[in-house]
């Protein structure tokens, strides 16, 4: 299925082909669906803000506001390992099984923040969330390579130079139990490389 942005540059025919596609396998229309994991507890947890505008980080407040609901409701359902949070996307991994109800309630949520963010912003019918992916942990080493990838999420995307420059991370957590020798160590035994190259743009 084309990104939304690759969708604008198809062909009409290119289009209905897809959708036809999708219709036919008992796909969603528009988004991938979702799936429990038979093999794994572990999920990526991926939203962003429609064409990657930075609501969520129009303000400070706004970022810290939805960071602490975030995580709060998330946890609600099992386990948050790693989280970031920035002004158009935020990532977590999260553990439990099955990962559908944390999907709905993480819409519902999108759904209510969006309609409350549009009233402070005076931008009602604004579209805010775009898409909620989960991509399921294979191995242990794609765990932890994951938990890698959050922390770095803000220097990848040139907010900070460095991980515990960025407030809206479990990094800081991460520095207070593991400290900042074990932080190091995990980067060099699980490098990103070019991980979310193809799909966190």
């Amino acid at each position: 299925m084309p990104s939304s942005y690759q969708w604008r540059r198809i062909s009409t025919e290119e289009r209905e082909a897809c959708l036809t596609a999708r219709k036919e396998g008992g796909l969603p229309w528009h988004l991938p669906p979702h799936y429990n994991s038979e093999t794994s507890s572990q999920y990526l947890i991926t939203a962003a803000c429609y064409e990657h505008k930075p609501i969520i980080g129009a303000s400070i407040e706004r970022l810290t506001s939805f960071e602490s609901a975030l995580i709060e409701l998330s946890q609600s359902y099992g386990e948050v390992i790693a989280w970031v949070v920035l002004p158009n996307h935020y990532h977590f991994l999260f553990e439990g099984n099955p990962v559908t109800p944390l999907l709905k309630a993480l819409g519902q949520f999108h759904g209510k923040t969006s309609f409350d963010w549009n009233g402070e912003d005076r931008s009602r019918g604004r579209k805010v969330f775009h898409g909620l992916t989960e991509r399921f942990m294979r191995t242990d080493r794609h765990a932890e390579t994951t938990v890698n990838y959050i922390h770095h999420n803000p220097v990848k995307h040139g907010y900070v130079e460095l991980w515990q420059d960025w407030p809206f991370s479990s990094v800081h957590r991460y520095l207070e139990t593991e400290g900042r020798e074990k932080l190091l160590m995990r980067w060099k035994d699980y490098p990103v490389l070019d991980y979310g190259a193809k799909w966190d743009m």
